[in-house]
């Protein structure tokens, strides 16, 4: 899996933070900009944010290339429609060449990685038989979930919050929860304060799967 932070809207924490600002003040976003160092933005942000008011965040937007995920990852990424999406597509792109996810508890297990790799090599084996005679739009209905794909991802910082509050939990499954983690601290290099508690609910308080508690908050 490789997850890389291609944009962003720089100095997030400060842009947000005088848009919120404006709201209670007769001078515009730009001025407040002007006269809001760190340390400000932090506090300003804080206490908005603090009293629910998230709208504001919407202001910075941060965009991800991520690469070698599989489509089962990405069926569940979809879900999350305040986004915007751009998929490498079955339907033009060939693929010939095996390409897939093996999940951790397969891998482990040496007799079971043997018979999921024969499985995969006969899928693939399959399909570039069929593709040879159907179209390759055709040909990808037996490609299975483990395939590779490679997907382009914006979100606005409000959304994101969410997608991590959702996402990092121990509970989210696990190929998910890895590409999540590591867009939140990608997101915390470049807009600290924003993202200061994202994470699983119980990073900022009381964890919410009740009887599903995953037993080991903020593990």
């Amino acid at each position: 899996m490789k997850v890389k932070l291609l944009s962003y809207t720089p100095d997030a924490d400060r842009i947000c933070a005088s848009a919120g600002q404006s709201c209670y003040s007769s001078k515009g976003a730009t001025a407040i900009l002007d006269g809001t160092d760190d340390a400000q933005a932090e506090r300003i942000l804080g206490k908005i944010v603090g009293m629910g008011h998230h709208s504001v965040i919407e202001h910075a937007v941060f965009t991800f290339s991520v690469e070698g995920v599989s489509r089962a990852l990405t069926h569940q990424l979809v879900r999350h429609r305040m986004a915007s999406y751009s998929q490498q597509s079955q339907r033009y792109v060939s693929m010939q060449e095996a390409s897939y996810v093996t999940p951790p508890s397969i891998s482990e297990d040496p007799g079971l990685k043997a018979r999921y790799d024969a499985m995969m090599d006969g899928i693939w084996k399959a399909y570039r038989e069929f593709a040879d005679v159907v179209p390759k739009e055709d040909a990808r209905y037996l490609l299975p979930n483990a395939s590779t794909t490679n997907i382009t991802i914006t979100m606005n910082a409000r959304e994101l919050l969410h997608f991590f509050s959702l996402r990092c939990c121990n509970r989210a499954q696990w190929e998910i929860r890895e590409m999540a983690d590591r867009m939140l601290e990608l997101c915390k290099e470049v807009s600290p304060v924003i993202f200061k508690e994202g994470g699983a609910p119980c990073v900022c308080g009381p964890c919410p799967e009740g009887d599903l508690t995953c037993g080991d908050p903020k593990g």
